[in-house]
């Protein structure tokens, strides 16, 4: 096959650049030709002979509100030029005005807008006011995009919903999750005293931006007051310009509260802790969440985290709502009184992470390349998650 993928990155590193660094290594690997089309990708994937990346350099105009369009009309009209040299044309959101096949919803600003924590009000100033304009053009051009797609795919099933209120058929959607390098995270030697951690406690991690209040870190503080004194929290995340340290100092957990700043040995972080905490407000499909089920770790997480729905009582707990302090401080206590129950749970998650690797993600999608580009099929129902569409019409 030929192989069009339109992204603004390709490479080794989390986000919507990996799942397409990774496509795009099985697609070589599988014999296919493939064109990206972006702005950026990994020099080791510009060394194969069947790979061709067309750059289309980053405007230098300001805001990524005009950045983005710039692109999507560059990149349509390259499209528009080019389309009869591909089999398959790969976008990733709205990111193009020109028709896909397969679209792969990582973010809806649709659903993030309606969600109930949406942030930004226009009594609050100018950048509230452009946060509002940015995210309401692109609830607009997602719309456009998705009505263009001859398959849509979404990285979780809490996407999926999202995608069919925003007017998605739902008989061209099928779930396809994000992946994890299970050998990279992976049990192994706890490092404490690497990190500065103690020795003896019984360690949550939260992993996550922490100049944003979208992932939630208050809840966890909060809920660190309720827990057990042997429950320390540790924080990774980059610590300028946040407000949570002066949060833990005020509601008197600073001692248990372990701020790491940003951490890229994150693999060697999370064989040093006992569970996973991350109850997002709103999340797409969490990586790093993925990246704790496949380290062994028990996850504590929310209905509203993308990606929960393949989480099951063996190797977790959901919680219905972010908001919920005292159950997310119940489901710690409770993992914390019984650290052989959390060491258990962590073995399931381990389990259950092996089938989300990112081979399978990549195998998942060469399965729908080679659908669409077979004969046409009949309709059917919604795909359940895990299938390939079969609608190819």
């Amino acid at each position: 096959m030929k192989l069009l993928i339109v992204t603004h990155i390709v490479g080794n590193h989390d986000g919507q650049g990996r799942v397409n660094y990774e496509i795009v290594r099985a697609s070589l690997a599988a014999g296919h030709e493939v064109t990206v089309l972006g702005s950026g990708i990994d020099a080791v994937l510009l060394e194969h002979p069947r790979l061709r990346f067309v750059q289309l350099r980053e405007s230098r105009l300001p805001t990524s509100l005009i950045k983005y369009q710039i692109f999507a009309l560059r990149s349509g009209a390259w499209i528009r030029a080019h389309r009869d040299e591909f089999d398959v044309i790969h976008v990733n959101g709205f990111i193009t005005w020109a028709r896909s096949d397969v679209n792969t919803v990582h973010f809806v600003h649709d659903g993030w807008y309606r969600c109930g924590f949406y942030p930004f009000r226009m009594k609050q100033g100018a950048y509230a006011m452009y946060q509002i304009a940015y995210t309401l053009l692109n609830v607009y051009c997602e719309k456009h995009a998705l009505r263009r797609a001859r398959v849509v795919v979404p990285v979780s099933q809490k996407v999926a919903r999202e995608v069919e209120s925003a007017g998605a058929d739902p008989a061209r959607i099928a779930v396809i999750h994000n992946g994890v390098d299970v050998e990279e995270f992976a049990p192994g030697h706890s490092q404490r005293e690497r990190f500065g951690l103690p020795q003896d406690a019984f360690l949550l991690l939260f992993a996550g931006d922490l100049r944003i209040p979208r992932k939630n870190l208050d809840a966890v503080l909060r809920a660190l007051m309720a827990a057990p004194s042997n429950v320390h929290l540790v924080v990774a995340g980059r610590l300028r310009n946040t407000p949570y340290v002066a949060l833990a100092q005020t509601l008197g957990v600073s001692e248990r509260v372990h701020f790491v700043d940003f951490v890229r040995e994150m693999p060697d972080l999370m064989r040093s802790v006992d569970a996973f905490v991350f109850p997002s407000r709103y999340e797409a499909m969490s990586l790093v969440m993925l990246e704790a089920l496949a380290s062994a770790l028990p996850v504590i997480t929310v209905a509203t985290a993308g990606g929960a729905e393949v989480i099951g009582s063996t190797c977790g707990v959901v919680l219905e709502s972010p908001e919920d302090i005292a159950g997310l401080a119940d489901a710690i206590a409770q993992l914390a009184r019984d650290p052989q129950r959390a060491r258990t749970m962590g073995a399931a998650a381990r389990e259950l992470a092996s089938s989300l690797s990112w081979q399978q993600m990549a195998a998942r999608y060469l399965s729908l390349y080679e659908v669409l580009t077979g004969p046409p099929l009949p309709q059917r129902a919604t795909p359940a998650e895990g299938d390939v569409v079969t609608v190819l019409s």
